[in-house]
């Protein structure tokens, strides 16, 4: 019998979406594949300590969110002369360090899914799902991610940037040039925040204010988005040979919430009823699941990752929201739900996904890292 792939799966993390990210790795535990896989479940807490948690007591737990073990021992990465990566305890004698050979990042947010994570990755030279650094970072500011998806020809809706420093120098001038073109509803955003975290619908310019001071405590830069009457609709992209773009799904809100916030996507069981396949007729499907591998192409993507996008009700154009490298897999997370639809099931998935990993680390591994003239 082939010896399993040892795979750390890295959950918690110092962000907004640390309870997220606990829903999301409880999903894919579940669903790994233990006949080939190897399972070591490490946590980071929110003051940032790396634990290693005990499995069978993991397991055992059974519950929705993966838990953090109180007495779990802290653990770093630590690589040998000969070029291997183990996790190594930082108290003597709490365990024998383990070699390992991927990492799944089930974490989302800054300091998780913007390009630190996968820095810190890169430099302990251990493979790792999902993109890299250049396109983790980019991915993750919306503001940098819609200049990149306009310049390659992706449509967008108008928008404005500001910054905390400008913010708090001068309101009124930020503030001016927050309304400026936009026309109400507008939308509030903290740039490298996901799961809807500290966005709010704006429907008086009285409310603005309110929303940026409390937009700016998640972020140093903040967008204001045109609100447009539109459908919510994502696509799941999967890198192979070609890129695979699912089946869309279409989010619906419930009428207690005006938009797929983050108390409906996670905190009310009924937040909103989903249309997977979303109800588009072919041609506006094909469009749509050609601009998203259009949008991972262009912000240079890898692995996998959900594209959202706007459906104009009045125009009938679609237009990039966002795109999220490490989206969500809990339970009923639009991700793992797309590609099952689309003919790839969620244990498949994530053994496509490792394999990915460790392809893209082989390749990386067979570069020149010296140069001799």
């Amino acid at each position: 019998m082939a010896e399993k792939i040892r795979v750390v799966v890295l959950y918690g993390g110092r962000s907004g979406e640390h309870e997220v990210s606990l829903k999301s790795a409880a999903s894919v535990f579940r669903h790994l594949d233990r006949n080939r896989f190897e399972v070591i479940p490490v946590s980071i807490d929110k003051a940032g300590r790396w634990q290693w948690n005990d499995l069978s007591a993991v397991d055992l737990a059974q519950t929705a969110s993966l838990p953090i073990l109180p007495a779990a021992p802290e653990t770093r990465l630590a690589r040998d002369v000969d070029g291997r990566v183990s996790l190594v305890p930082i108290s003597a004698g709490a365990m024998q360090p383990l070699e390992i050979d991927v990492v799944f990042p089930v974490i989302h947010g800054p300091l998780c899914e913007d390009g630190t994570m996968q820095g810190l990755l890169e430099l302990a030279e251990i493979a790792y799902v999902g993109s890299g650094v250049l396109a983790s970072a980019v991915s993750m500011d919306k503001d940098v991610a819609k200049r990149l998806a306009e310049f390659a020809g992706v449509p967008i809706a108008p928008y404005r940037v500001l910054t905390r420093k400008a913010f708090a120098q001068d309101r009124a001038s930020s503030l001016a040039k927050a309304v400026e073109g936009l026309s109400l509803p507008v939308f509030v955003k903290p740039c490298n925040m996901g799961s809807s975290v500290g966005i709010h619908k704006v429907k008086t310019w009285d409310a603005l204010g309110a929303a940026l001071d409390d937009a700016f405590r998640y972020d140093v830069k903040v967008l204001v988005e045109q609100g447009i009457d539109a459908r919510e609709i994502e696509v799941a992209v999967l890198e192979g040979e070609t890129l695979f773009a699912s089946l869309a799904s279409e989010l619906n809100p419930n009428a207690h919430h005006e938009f797929y916030s983050y108390e409906a996507k996670y905190l009310d069981p009924d937040g909103a009823r989903v249309d997977l396949p979303a109800r588009l007729d072919a041609a506006q499907m094909e469009r749509v699941r050609s601009l998203a591998t259009q949008v991972f192409a262009a912000l240079e993507c890898s692995g996998f990752a959900r594209v959202d996008f706007f459906l104009d009700r009045q125009t009938g154009a679609f237009c990039f929201n966002e795109i999220n490298t490490l989206p969500g897999f809990t339970s009923i997370s639009m991700y793992p739900k797309m590609m099952e639809a689309s003919g790839v099931p969620y244990g498949e998935l994530l053994t496509r996904l490792i394999e990915l990993a460790l392809d893209r680390h082989r390749q990386r591994q067979s570069l020149e890292r010296g140069y001799d003239s």
